[in-house]
């Protein structure tokens, strides 16, 4: 279950310039929020996110990769993940998903927020507005978990633990084959970082570790298929999906959110955790 690679470990240096590629991340992540709206279409965001990575002298590592032809991943509504930006336009009351990655310096950054856009049926903006909260409390429940925990199994039980706990009307449905991951000199690393509980403990939670911490959830169903571009995935049932995800050291001194500007302290306080930045 767990990816038995060897787990890259950074020095407090090496993740120091990490932060720095994570906010460029995080700029992306302003500029797309200070934009999008109804009207716009899904390559017009991803524009925006090439002009701000641009503006840093960095560059996007979903670019190019396996031959993904865009910059970003963005998600709508019934799309779980990869959805490739172009044509479309977005609609009022859309739930929409803003993956977005960059290099610099040889360092990787990956995270991913989630937008509903105003207007729409009030019943159905509501029911996403839900879900989105949902799915960005479960990967604060992971951080914490990441910090307080010993093994790296302990962020999808914390996560699974949390979904579960949720009445049956309001629960979203895991999407289990799409997880987080380590990250450094390479997008994608060791070790695994599933969303949901597990027999198996995984490796331990060491100095120097960064993950990328990201539950995606499907309102109904998690059974989904992949669309002719080979990229998109779609829930089979058509009902909506949602993407949240933040990068995150542990390093000497503790635990330290590179994507958030803050380094996670606000959202990390309700758990009577202290984020310890090394800036």
């Amino acid at each position: 279950m767990f990816n038995s690679a060897k787990i890259e470990l950074k020095s407090d240096d090496e993740i120091r310039q990490m932060r720095k590629s994570a906010l460029v991340v995080a700029s992306i992540h302003k500029a797309l929020d200070a934009a999008i709206a109804p009207g716009m279409t899904t390559g017009e965001l991803d524009d925006i996110a090439r002009d701000v990575l641009q503006s840093h002298g960095a560059k996007s590592n979903f670019f190019g990769y396996y031959d993904y032809p865009r910059q970003t991943c963005i998600s709508v509504n019934d799309t779980i993940v990869h959805g490739i930006p172009g044509e479309q336009v977005l609609q009022p009351g859309d739930i929409v998903s803003m993956d977005c990655g960059a290099v610099l310096n040889g360092w990787h950054a990956d995270a991913c927020f989630t937008r509903v856009l105003p207007g729409g049926d009030d019943a159905v903006r509501e029911r996403r507005e839900k879900l989105s909260a949902i799915t960005k409390e479960a990967m604060w429940r992971g951080i914490a978990a990441m910090a307080t925990g010993k093994y790296v199994s302990d962020i999808g039980n914390a996560i699974d633990d949390y979904i579960t706990s949720l009445e049956p009307a309001v629960r979203p449905d895991i999407v289990e084959d799409f997880i987080g991951h380590g990250i450094g000199t390479q997008m994608h690393m060791a070790p695994d970082v599933l969303n949901f509980r597990t027999a198996g403990r995984g490796p331990k939670l060491k100095t120097g570790m960064v993950l990328c911490i990201e539950p995606i959830l499907a309102q109904k169903s998690q059974a989904y298929r992949t669309l002719g571009d080979g990229w998109t995935v779609v829930t089979r049932d058509g009902s909506d999906a949602c993407h949240w995800e933040h990068q995150v050291a542990l390093h000497s001194g503790g635990v330290w959110v590179l994507s958030a500007d803050d380094g996670g302290a606000a959202q990390l306080a309700k758990y009577g955790i202290d984020v310890v930045p090394l800036d």
